[in-house]
């Protein structure tokens, strides 16, 4: 087991990441901007050293500084996170240059599954349904306007690197192609440094369900069943559950068996997510990849009773896979409710700002993961979420019944959130039959 890891990231998955260090018996090291001097996992890190300015840029994306401090601290790991360098197969270069353990999977498998383009070719040769697409990367408008005539609008434009809803636009005809095309590569380009972007065909209306996988080192793969991830807004997801209302068993089975296979294909170690779209029909897709820790991996926790940061931990350090990874079977329903320091009523406008009260609702089947408290000052740097309410239950009804329960009790003034607009979600007579798509929100909103 490692003796001291680095967490090269902030909020709350860098205190999730802490928390599990610690029940580990493993110390940490925070790295942090000026503008998080006071987080709370600066805070309760066992050392923290300040790696730069406010902008990422200039702190969680520098590579140098990050190694840097690694080497003060002689750490022997570091744990990326989400966001930022998780899915950056050179930064896992150099941690590997440096003799020190990148707590994910192989620059390689980041590589081949990271580039979404090229993951859709590895999908192809495994065997596993892909959009109808281009080929390739688009270079200009004119092949785009040909790809986009070949199979037919609506169509989809997607930025080849990164995520989080960052660098997509849907099409409609042409000239709504030529528009979302350039508006693509460059807002890829500014969040990812990377311009490239392809084309595939819109699925309309689709569910977007992800599935959990796991290796080690020792060529065990395993997934540990599905997320429902369909609600969402400008494609940021903003509820999550598990398992899906819509799956069938056999449907799971086969979307869970091409999630290990997919896995298996590149060599992959670690924890890793297979984004799929599902239409009507159950007809299913792969997206991409996402080789890290996922946001939303709390709700396969609850479902599964596992904790998924501690065993990647384990699998880094070498160790097989647990018997409760590797046997693990789903024993309720759960819900995430992505809390975001936004004002529904203006658009879901960031709302940065210095937090006057925070109290967070707790009782039976409850998780807060939060890195917020009375009196913490939201930097309008990042990422606007503040925090994840999760709540489980027996089955989805009481999952659901307990979440506006708890969305009831949490209380954070000072700033404007999304804990109301939660709420109705969870009112909404359709999400509490288990009946909503990828455009539940946005008619929900009108």
């Amino acid at each position: 087991m490692f003796d001291k890891i680095l967490i090269a990231n902030r909020g709350e998955i860098a205190l999730r990441i802490i928390r599990a260090c610690k029940e580990l018996g493993v110390r940490t090291l925070a790295v942090y901007s000026e503008a998080d001097v006071d987080s709370l996992h600066v805070q309760l890190a066992d050392q923290s050293i300040c790696i730069g300015p406010a902008p990422s840029s200039e702190s969680y994306l520098k590579i140098d500084r990050i190694i840097s401090a690694a080497e003060i601290g002689d750490v022997d790991a570091i744990h990326p996170g989400y966001g930022f360098l998780a899915e950056n197969a050179h930064f896992a270069e150099v941690c590997a240059s440096c003799e020190i353990k990148f707590i994910g999977p192989p620059p390689a498998a980041i590589r081949a599954m990271g580039d979404k383009n090229q993951a859709r070719d590895t999908a192809r040769q495994a065997g596993v349904p892909v959009t109808p697409g281009s080929d390739g990367v688009i270079e200009t408008e004119g092949e785009a306007l040909r790809v986009a005539k070949k199979i037919g609008y609506p169509v989809m434009i997607k930025a080849s690197a990164g995520g989080g809803g960052r660098g997509m636009r849907p099409a409609h005809n042409d000239v709504s192609l030529v528009q979302g095309f350039h508006a693509a590569r460059a807002e890829a380009e500014k969040a990812f440094g990377k311009a490239d972007v392809y084309i595939e065909k819109l699925i309309v209306n689709p569910r977007h369900i992800e599935f959990q996988v796991f290796a080690d080192s020792h060529g065990r793969v395993v997934h540990l069943g599905e997320r429902d991830c369909s609600i969402q807004r400008r494609n940021q997801k903003i509820i999550e559950e598990a398992p899906s209302p819509f799956l069938t068993p056999e449907l799971r089975k086969q979307m869970g068996h091409a999630a290990v296979k997919l896995a298996e294909s590149v060599a992959y170690e670690g924890a890793g997510t297979l984004e799929f779209l599902v239409d009507d029909k159950g007809n299913y897709y792969f997206m991409e990849m996402n080789t890290r820790i996922q946001v939303e991996h709390t709700v396969t926790e609850e479902v599964y009773g596992c904790d998924l940061v501690k065993e990647q931990i384990r699998v880094a350090a070498g160790e097989s896979l647990s018997a409760h990874i590797a046997n693990a079977q789903p024993h309720a329903h759960a819900l995430e409710c992505r809390i975001n320091a936004e004002d529904p009523e203006r658009n879901f406008q960031p709302s940065p700002g210095r937090i006057d009260l925070y109290y967070a609702p707790g009782g039976r089947g409850v998780r807060v993961d939060s890195h917020a408290y009375s009196g913490y000052m939201i930097p309008p740097h990042y990422d606007s979420m503040i925090g994840k309410l999760i709540t489980q239950g027996a089955s989805r009804q009481s999952a659901i019944a307990r979440m506006n329960r708890a969305l009831g009790e949490y209380l954070i003034t000072g700033v404007k959130t999304t804990i109301g607009f939660q709420q109705r979600v969870m009112r909404n007579p359709d999400f509490q039959r288990g009946h909503y798509h990828t455009g539940f929100l946005q008619a929900l909103l009108g």
